[in-house]
This record gives structure tokens, C-alpha cells and sequence, in this order.
């Protein structure tokens, strides 16, 4: 039995410069559909044609190209949390939450790379 229960959602986070231009382009190219744009946080979101599957665009100064970090849905990210950490999960920080959108923690594999919790608040989660 795994440590933490994750739901069947995964968003690939991307790191770029200018998040509507990325939404327009993975649309156009690829077929996606932009989900939304939270501008007052930096955020934007589109469908992929996988089920599921979605990918997240934060908005950086300095776009960080080959950084993508994988967030797995989960329905209690503190339940979640503290089965990892009881597990010997390195987390970076406190668990960190936008009110009425998402709560997210960011976590490290064996080989230091970044994978990260995230709680939908939006479906009154």
C-alpha cells in the first residue's frame, strides 16, 4: 500500500516568460484548450488531449527551460503530507495555499528531483 492515495490528475508544471503567449502556443500547436489564467498569481493552465493530464504555466522573469516538476492531485494534502513525511519525504517549506484554489507542497525524490502535492480548493476541497 503506497504512503500517500493520489487521484487520477497529474499538471506538468513549465516554467516561462510570458504565460499567454505559452497558452496560445500549446494550443495552436498541440490542440489544447486553456482551462483558465490566474494573472493575480502568475498561473495559467491547459488540457492536454490525455485524460487527466494537464499542464501548468508559471510565469518567471527568467523562464527555466528543462525544469518541469510533476503535481499529483491529492484529496487531503495534509494527509498526504504527513504519510510521506512519516515515510522520510524531504519536503522544501510549509505547504503553501491559495484560498479557494489549490494547496501545493513541493517534495524531492531520492535523486533530489522536485515532484509536488497539489489540492484542488476549487471544488471546496
Amino acid at each position: 500500500m503506497p504512503a500517500a492515495t493520489l487521484d487520477n490528475t497529474i499538471t506538468l508544471a513549465l516554467s516561462v516568460s510570458d504565460r499567454h503567449v505559452s497558452t496560445k502556443w500549446l494550443n495552436d500547436m498541440l490542440g489544447f484548450e486553456t482551462l483558465y489564467h490566474a494573472d493575480e498569481v502568475g498561473w495559467s493552465e491547459v488540457s492536454t488531449n490525455t485524460p487527466g493530464v494537464t499542464i501548468g504555466l508559471a510565469e518567471q522573469t527568467q523562464a527555466s527551460p528543462g525544469n518541469a516538476v510533476p503535481v499529483f492531485g491529492v484529496a487531503d494534502i495534509a494527509a498526504a503530507r504527513t504519510a510521506l513525511e512519516a515515510e522520510g519525504v524531504k519536503f522544501d517549506g510549509p505547504t503553501e495555499t491559495i484560498d479557494g484554489m489549490v494547496s501545493t507542497a513541493t517534495f524531492y525524490d531520492p535523486d533530489n528531483n522536485a515532484l509536488m502535492l497539489a489540492q484542488d480548493l476549487t471544488k471546496g476541497g
